[in-house]
């Protein structure tokens, strides 16, 4: 039998996670797993007080666990987010879905987390351990608490660059998603970092292209190469 728990804070829920238990954000996948029957859990967990706010920290710019894709469309401090955010499903789904739930969502879904992954961020957990997102995804599957927020770089939204391939235009599922970090000086490339969503349990990479890549002229989004 499925059970509710409700907790007055995240550090509180974070302490009833268990194998057979998983956490309410903002259930876009979890109620569809409720409603298909899965039996691989019998409790959730969820909390009242939950960070949402998108904030200015000393690491960079730090995003609640519990900022909804709306919340990231609706806040300038990660503008270079905005088109990532934008293409995860409709207007109704991004009221719900969370920027903590996509860190957990399965193939072929997972978009943020891809882009998350190319500029490095990091997560918070609720102890206030932090974890660079490429080792947070990896292991992603053990239960290990929850997590209370990820901490992103401050970049100009040139640097940053997406792109997802679907079948259905323009919310459909990934069937592949590209997210780039392309730091540089004086309009050329430096150290860049890429990766991939949709080809595999979870995002993959960063990948580090050769070093043919730096010090190339970077081009305006919607460039055609010649």
């Amino acid at each position: 039998m499925l059970s509710v728990e409700t907790y007055a804070t995240m550090a509180e829920a974070a302490g009833a996670v268990g194998p057979r238990a998983r956490y309410l954000a903002g259930g876009t996948l979890l109620m569809r797993a409720v409603n298909f029957g899965d039996q691989g859990f019998d409790r959730i967990l969820r909390a009242r007080a939950v960070e949402r706010d998108i904030r200015p920290d000393s690491g960079g710019i730090r995003i609640g666990a519990g900022a909804t894709m709306a919340d990231v469309l609706a806040a300038r401090d990660v503008d270079y987010l905005h088109p990532v955010a934008r293409v995860i499903g409709g207007p109704a789904i991004r009221n719900m879905a969370t920027v903590g739930g996509n860190l957990f969502a399965p193939h072929p879904y997972g978009d943020f987390a891809t882009a998350l992954l190319a500029i490095d961020a990091k997560v918070v957990m609720t102890t206030g351990q932090t974890e660079a997102m490429e080792s947070f995804l990896a292991g992603r599957d053990r239960a290990r608490g929850l997590v209370a927020a990820v901490i992103v770089p401050r970049m100009a939204p040139e640097v940053f660059r997406f792109a997802k391939v679907s079948r259905v235009k323009p919310k459909g599922v990934s069937m592949m998603s590209i997210a780039a970090w392309l730091p540089g000086a004086s309009g050329r490339l430096g150290d860049v970092r890429i990766a991939f969503g949709s080809m595999g349990r979870y995002p993959c990479g960063p990948r580090r292209p050769s070093g043919r890549c730096r010090a190339q002229a970077l081009m305006p989004p919607g460039s055609n190469p010649r």
